[in-house]
C-alpha cells in the first residue's frame, strides 16, 4: 500500500499525494470528447477515492502522453512526472495498467529506482501487487515481460506486413524521394522534379564528380525534396549535399524497383529513369568504390575538410591533389570555381600545407591568449576544489569505518575467527586508504593553479600536436573552430572559433 504513518503518535494515515499518469501509443481518437486518456484518468480517480480513508488525495496536475510509445522514456508527460517525484511533490503514481507507464523492463527498472530513491510508490488500478515484497516484484516483472513481448510482436507483424506489401511492388512510406509526389498513398511523378533527377543521373554518367554535381545544383537553386506529413510536419527543402546525391543515384525507386527485405522487386509506381541508365550508374558507383582505402587516406589528409570556405564567394573549398612522378601536391579549390570555370569567383586553388599551417599557428596563438589561460586556470582551480572535497568526504567515511571496526574488536569478546579476521582486514585496508587520501589532500592543498603555471603547461602544444594522428588533429580543429575563411585577394586566412569548443578545450587542458 502507498499509505504511511504520519509519525504523530495517533496511528492515523498521513496524506498521500497521488498523480495519475495516462498514455496512448497513437494519437488516433484523442480529439474525441471522451478518449482513452479520459477513461484511464476516470479509473485512476475512482481508485484514489476508494483509498480516501488511507489519506489518499489527487493532485490537480495532469500527466498525459497521447501519441507516445511506451518503448522508451522520451515522453514529456513522464519527464514532468519524474521531475515532480524527484522534487518530493508526488508520493504515489497511479496508472490504469503497468504497460501505460512503460513497456520496457529496463526503462521500468529505471523508473522504479527513481521512485524508491525519493520515497514514492507505484499502483496499477487493474493489476494488484505490492512492490515492497519479493513476490510483488516478481509479479511486476512477469507483467512487464508480457508487455514487452506484446510490443515486439506488434512490431514484427507491422514489419512483416510492410515486407509483404513491398514484395507486391507497393511503396509503404518513408521520406518522399525527389521526383515523386504522394496521391492516395501512391507515388506519382512530379515532372519538374523528375527532370532534375534525370539530369543528375546524366551528369554522373558523363563523369562529373559528386561534389561538382552538388555545386551545379547549388548554382541552379535545386533543393532536396520538401514534403509535409498529414499532421503538417515539414521535412526536406534543404540545399543538395553529397549524401543526397549518393542516395538518389542508388535509389531503385527511380527505375520502378523497390527493396523488399533482401530482394529488389518490380514496383507498381511509374519510373523516372530507364533500366539501362540506372544499371550503368550502379556499375559506375561500384567502380568508384573499389579502392576505398586510398580514397579514405586522401580524405583524412585534408585537415580542413568541412571547415574551409572561400571568402570571395562564400562557397566551400574542397580538398584535391595532383601528382608528379613520386610527389603528390595537395591543395583546396573553391567549388564555385569548378562550377563556373573561373567566371564566378577569383579564387582558384590554394596550397593545402600553407593554409593548414596558418590555421595551426592561429590555434597555437589562441591557446596562449590571456583569456584562454585565465579560463583554463579558473577551471583547474574549480576542479581541484571539487576533487579535494570528494577526497575529504571519502576520508571522513573511511575513518568512520575504521573506528567502528576497532570498536567492535574492543567491545566484543570471544569473536568467531572469521569475524575477527574480517574486522582486522577492514582496519588494515581502511588505515592504508586513509593514509593515501590524506597524502592526496596534502598534495592538492599545495597546488596553486595560477596563470603562470597554466601557461607553462600549454607551451607543450607543439609536442602534443606532433604525437597526434591526422584524424585526432582534424577532430581537435573541428572542436575548436567554427569555420576558416580564405581570401585569395589578399592571401589571408581568417579563423572563427566556436565558443562552446573553447570552453571544452579549457576543461580538457586541465585533465
Amino acid at each position: 500500500m502507498a499509505s504511511r504513518n504520519n509519525g504523530n503518535g495517533n496511528g492515523g494515515p498521513t496524506t498521500v499525494r497521488c498523480a495519475i499518469y495516462t498514455r496512448k501509443s497513437t494519437d488516433e481518437g484523442l480529439n474525441q470528447d471522451f478518449n482513452s486518456l479520459d477513461a484511464q484518468r476516470d479509473a485512476g480517480e475512482a481508485y484514489i477515492r476508494s483509498q480516501t480513508g488511507e489519506g489518499w488525495t489527487l493532485l490537480p496536475d495532469q500527466y498525459d502522453d497521447g501519441g507516445f510509445t511506451g518503448a522508451n522514456m522520451d515522453r514529456p508527460g513522464l519527464r514532468r512526472l519524474l521531475a515532480d517525484v524527484q522534487a518530493k511533490k508526488v508520493d504515489c503514481i497511479v496508472v490504469y495498467k503497468v504497460d501505460r507507464l512503460s513497456r520496457s523492463i529496463r526503462d521500468f527498472g529505471k523508473i522504479m529506482e527513481i521512485l524508491e530513491k525519493h520515497g514514492a510508490t507505484f499502483v496499477s488500478v487493474t493489476q494488484q501487487f505490492n512492490t515492497t515484497t519479493s513476490l510483488g516484484r516478481l509479479t511486476l516483472n512477469i507483467l512487464l515481460s508480457f508487455a514487452q513481448f506484446e510490443r515486439e510482436i506488434i512490431s514484427e507483424r507491422t514489419r512483416d506486413k510492410q515486407i509483404l506489401a513491398r514484395k507486391r511492388g507497393k511503396w509503404t512510406g518513408g521520406h518522399l524521394p525527389l521526383g515523386y509526389d504522394l496521391e492516395d498513398g501512391n507515388l506519382v511523378v512530379n515532372e519538374e522534379e523528375a527532370a532534375r533527377v534525370r539530369q543528375i543521373f546524366e551528369w554522373y554518367l558523363e563523369g562529373q564528380a559528386v561534389h561538382g554535381i552538388v555545386a551545379k545544383c547549388e548554382g541552379l537553386g535545386w533543393q532536396h525534396k520538401q514534403w509535409a506529413t498529414k499532421e503538417g510536419k515539414t521535412f526536406g527543402g534543404h540545399p543538395m549535399r553529397k549524401c543526397h546525391i549518393y542516395t538518389m543515384l542508388a535509389n531503385p525507386l527511380y527505375a520502378a524497383r523497390i527493396r523488399a527485405a533482401d530482394e529488389i522487386v518490380a514496383a507498381t509506381h511509374p519510373r523516372i529513369v530507364d533500366d539501362n541508365t540506372f544499371d550503368l550508374v550502379q556499375q559506375k558507383l561500384k567502380e568508384n568504390t573499389r579502392n576505398p582505402g586510398g580514397e579514405h587516406r586522401h580524405k583524412l589528409e585534408a585537415l580542413l575538410r568541412g571547415l574551409l570556405y572561400c571568402s570571395c564567394c562564400g562557397s566551400a573549398m574542397s580538398p584535391s591533389y595532383s601528382s608528379s612522378k613520386n610527389r603528390r601536391y595537395r591543395y583546396y579549390v573553391c567549388l564555385r570555381t569548378i562550377q563556373k570555370k573561373g567566371d564566378g569567383c577569383t579564387t582558384r586553388a590554394v596550397s593545402a600545407p600553407m593554409v593548414e599551417e596558418a590555421v595551426v599557428e592561429s590555434v597555437r596563438r589562441f591557446a596562449m591568449t590571456p583569456e584562454v589561460v585565465e579560463a583554463t586556470a579558473r577551471v583547474a582551480r574549480q576542479r581541484l576544489t571539487e576533487e579535494l572535497g570528494r577526497h575529504r568526504e571519502e576520508l571522513k567515511a573511511v575513518n568512520v569505518r575504521v573506528r567502528n571496526a576497532k570498536s567492535q574488536l574492543v567491545r566484543a569478546k570471544n569473536l568467531e575467527a572469521d569475524r575477527e579476521t574480517s574486522l582486522r582486514e577492514i582496519v588494515t585496508a581502511g588505515e592504508a586508504k586513509a593514509e593515501a587520501l590524506r597524502s592526496a589532500v596534502e598534495r592538492g592543498e599545495r597546488l596553486r593553479f595560477d596563470d603562470r603555471m597554466v601557461r607553462q603547461h600549454l607551451v607543450t602544444f607543439d609536442d602534443v600536436w606532433k604525437t597526434m594522428t591526422i584524424e585526432q588533429q582534424a577532430a581537435l580543429l573541428r572542436h575548436l573552430i567554427e569555420r576558416v575563411g580564405y581570401d585569395a585577394r589578399g592571401d589571408k586566412v581568417k579563423v572563427t572559433y566556436n565558443s562552446n569548443g573553447i570552453r571544452e578545450y579549457c576543461k580538457e587542458a586541465t585533465k
